[in-house]
């Protein structure tokens, strides 16, 4: 008999071992990458998650399969895992030039971009990158450049607001091409709708 692993022969007797979720006859030496099962374990294992479904003479079974019927095995449904998301209120924003601001005052402070890597636990490379207006800094290291260089670069964003457009009729519902009237004919009140 062969090591189902490494394919060498085995001498002694085999050894059945869970490796990775595959129960293999293995010899002593490849027994070590996994779990030993004992003759007693694999008897009493768990169901596995599978459905045996009898397929045969019109008679189907979900538990166990009797006479010469042949069997598939189908996957249970398994439960949904949720995803969960973070739901991140984003309530500033990165200033426009930020990359020559942060050069300036970079140089200012007499830093070289090795000097100030350290300082704030960043490469250089990122750094020169972000100077370079090749790369955003995120909040996260906008507010360490902030503290470090003693500089805004992040202010709160400002909503725009937009004005409510009404319609003459309170039964009518706003679609698309109202909205391209209203834009192109802003001084005209919008115009009667046909019903379809």
């Amino acid at each position: 008999m062969r090591c189902e692993v490494c394919g060498r022969k085995i001498h002694s007797d085999p050894i059945r071992a869970n490796i990775e979720g595959a129960k293999l006859t293995v010899c002593a030496e490849c027994a070590k990458h996994g779990k030993i099962i004992y003759p007693d374990e694999e008897k009493r294992a768990p169901s596995s998650p599978f459905l045996t479904i009898a397929s045969g003479a019109g008679s189907t079974s979900a538990s166990t399969v009797t006479g010469t019927a042949k069997t598939k095995r189908q996957p249970q449904m398994m439960q949904k895992k949720r995803n969960l998301v973070a739901k991140v209120e984003i309530t500033q924003e990165l200033i426009e030039g930020y990359a020559s601001i942060i050069r300036n005052a970079r140089e200012k402070q007499g830093y070289s971009h090795e000097d100030l890597g350290l300082k704030i636990s960043e490469r250089a490379s990122v750094l020169k990158h972000i100077e370079l207006g090749k790369m955003e800094p995120n909040n996260l290291l906008a507010n360490k450049l902030e503290r470090t260089l003693k500089i805004k670069l992040l202010i709160p964003i400002e909503e725009e607001e937009t004005a409510p457009v009404s319609m003459a009729g309170k039964n009518q519902e706003m679609t698309l091409g109202d909205i391209v009237e209203i834009d192109s004919n802003e001084s005209e009140e919008p115009k009667e709708r046909k019903q379809s």
